[in-house]
């Protein structure tokens, strides 16, 4: 009877790891130790590099990271450029003229096409630079499980449907993370990802005209950066007080009702995620363990194994 009984909690026990996405098969954090030793290291000394030149590529690339994963989950498709007979997801309207970080993932690939032909996938690449980025900023390390690789195929109306956008409501944003398997406190820990990085005037422009809650000296300060008519591309910080370190004073700024976006205050605004952005204002290191924590799960997205999809010798096009 002890033995059914030890075999029933073991059944439920791995059903609750598949059942929440836990575990992805073959994926292993020592994926490359043999065919490529060198892949991780040379991944992270060109994120340094590209961080070094510019700070904002960092909060890029992990965003790229974050835009493959919401679409057809983890498998480089936001890489693939358009052709004639192929139309990708660059030019999603989540993506286009806002994503970057293409050039950098370009050189990581061809530094390791160079050094181990055909073996190290886009969308490891990918996701190790995303982690490599906040580290360069000064944020936490988390281990990225690899083994990933290339899909052939991209999806622009998954793309601009599944992609969170910058207007929701917080009833919104949770239903669009909870599609793709995370709670109220993973959305919010993934929230803080906007501790770094920049937006577009064209994307906080209704905010800060005609959003009441919103501390108003901070209102009139973005308004000369984003006027009324004009000035699309203007770009301000997402976090007005420590741009460029990966740490919590993103949730710090929406108690004072600082959030850039209106999706970002929204997570503080007498619903169900204002003690969470309390949690993490006040205890950054429980905010860097949960971010860590959210994005090796974001990071198992439906990702292509074992002999699905390829890798891709050229991030940008399907290998011929």
């Amino acid at each position: 009877m002890a033995a059914t009984s030890s075999s029933v909690k073991l059944s439920f026990f791995l059903f609750l790891l598949y059942g929440a996405g836990i575990v992805s098969a073959q994926l292993t954090s020592d994926f490359y130790a043999t065919t490529c030793p060198n892949a991780l290291s040379t991944i992270k000394t060109a994120v340094e590099s590209a961080v070094n030149q510019e700070s904002r590529m960092g909060a890029s690339l992990l965003r790229l990271h974050f835009h493959d994963c919401f679409v057809q989950g983890c498998d480089a498709s936001i890489l693939l450029d358009d052709t004639s007979n192929f139309t990708g997801e660059k030019t999603a309207f989540p993506n286009n003229n806002s994503v970057r970080g293409y050039e950098v993932i370009d050189t990581i690939k061809t530094q390791l096409e160079s050094l181990c032909p055909g073996v190290v996938s886009c969308a490891d690449i990918v996701a190790v630079a995303a982690r490599d980025s906040v580290v360069a900023l000064d944020g936490p390390s988390w281990t990225v499980l690899l083994g990933r690789r290339d899909s052939t195929t991209a999806s622009l109306s998954e793309a601009n449907s599944d992609l969170p956008a910058p207007t929701l409501d917080l009833s919104g944003l949770l239903t669009a993370f909870s599609n793709k398997g995370f709670n109220a406190q993973e959305l919010v820990a993934l929230s803080g990802a906007h501790t770094i990085g920049q937006a577009r005037c064209v994307q906080f422009r209704a905010r800060i005209y005609n959003e009441s809650n919103i501390n108003s000296t901070f209102a009139t300060s973005l308004q000369g950066e984003c006027p009324s008519t004009g000035g699309d591309d203007n770009l301000s910080n997402l976090d007005i007080t420590t741009a460029n370190t990966f740490d919590n004073a993103y949730f710090t700024n929406l108690l004072s009702q600082k959030g850039l976006l209106h999706s970002d205050q929204q997570l503080f605004n007498g619903g169900s995620t204002d003690s969470q952005v309390t949690t993490y204002s006040n205890n950054p290191d429980t905010f860097s363990t949960d971010f860590g924590s959210a994005m090796v799960k974001m990071g198992n997205l439906s990702p292509l194994t074992g002999t699905s999809g390829q890798i891709r010798t050229n991030c940008r096009v399907v290998n011929s």
